[in-house]
C-alpha cells in the first residue's frame, strides 16, 4: 500500500520501469511514493544498471532480520497518566519515524525528532534520548546538532544543573515552512532572471517565466496559510502555557 513498505510487486515494477528508462520521480509517482524512497531503494540494491527485484527483496528481508536481532525494539513510551495504550504509542512512533524518513531525513535524525515530538513536554535530555532509543550518546549528539541547524529544535539549560534539554515546540512547522518560502523565493528570482536572459519569447525563456509564476503562487499560498494559522485558536493554544 502507498506509504508502507515496498512489496515484491513494487520492486518488480521498479525493475521494469528502470529498464524502460524512467527516472526516480516518475517511478515514485506511479507507485505513490516519494522519489527519495525509490532512489534509496535502487541505490542500496545495485544501482539503476544492476537493480534486480528478487535480489533487492531478499536483501531487504535479510537486513530487516539482522536489524531485528541486533537492535531490539525500544521500550514503549511511558503512559504519563493519560490512559494511552503504550503499544499503540510505540507503533505510531515507528510509523511517524518512517514518514519523516520518506521526507528525506536520515534514520537517526527522524528517530530523535519523533521521540521528542510525541512527548507531552516536547523536551528530553540527551541521557533520556539515549535510554529511550537505545543508541549511543554520539548518535544522539549528531542528530540533535542537525535538527538544531535546521531550526527544528532548541537547547535549554536545566535549572540548577549542567544538563541541557532538547526542545521541540509547536512552531517547528511554521519555521520549516518559512524556510521553504525563502528557498522558493530564491528559485523565483533565478527563474525570472533566466527568463530575462533567455528571452521570454523563446521556449526556454517561457519555461522559466512559467516556473516563476507558479513558484510565486506557491510562496503566496504558504504565507497566507501561516498567517491564517497564527490567527487561529490552535495557534493561540500552542503559544499559551498549560
Amino acid at each position: 500500500m502507498p506509504g508502507g513498505r515496498l512489496t515484491g510487486q513494487d520492486r518488480q515494477h521498479i525493475a521494469t520501469w528502470l529498464v524502460e528508462g524512467h527516472g526516480y520521480a516518475e517511478i515514485g509517482r506511479r507507485l505513490g511514493r516519494p522519489a527519495s524512497t525509490i532512489m534509496r531503494e535502487v541505490t542500496r540494491n545495485g544501482g539503476p544498471d544492476d537493480y534486480g527485484a528478487d535480489r533487492a527483496h531478499e536483501a531487504t528481508r535479510h537486513r530487516a532480520r539482522r536489524h531485528k536481532q541486533a537492535q531490539p525494539p525500544p521500550p514503549p513510551v511511558p503512559d504519563s497518566g493519560h490512559g494511552r495504550d503504550p503499544q499503540a504509542v510505540q507503533d505510531f512512533t515507528e510509523s511517524f519515524t518512517e514518514l519523516l524518513m520518506q521526507q528525506g531525513m536520515a534514520r537517526m535524525v527522524a528517530r530523535v525528532m519523533a521521540c521528542l515530538y510525541i512527548t507531552d513536554s516536547g523536551s528530553l535530555t540527551a541521557a533520556e534520548l539515549v535510554q529511550r532509543l537505545r543508541v549511543s550518546p554520539a548518535s544522539v549528539s549528531h542528530a540533535v546538532t542537525y535538527l538544531e541547524q535546521q531550526g527544528l529544535l532548541s537547547r535549554e539549560r536545566v535549572p540548577g544543573g549542567r544538563r541541557e534539554r532538547y526542545v521541540i515546540d509547536d512552531g517547528i512547522w511554521v519555521r520549516s515552512i518559512v524556510a521553504a518560502v525563502e528557498v522558493n523565493q530564491a528559485l523565483v528570482a533565478a527563474s525570472q532572471r533566466g527568463s530575462e536572459i533567455l528571452g521570454a519569447a523563446t521556449p526556454a525563456g517561457a519555461r522559466f517565466e512559467s516556473s516563476a509564476e507558479l513558484l510565486l503562487l506557491v510562496s503566496e499560498a504558504l504565507r497566507q496559510a501561516i498567517e491564517q494559522w497564527r490567527q487561529s485558536p490552535a495557534a493561540w493554544n500552542a503559544s499559551s502555557p498549560e
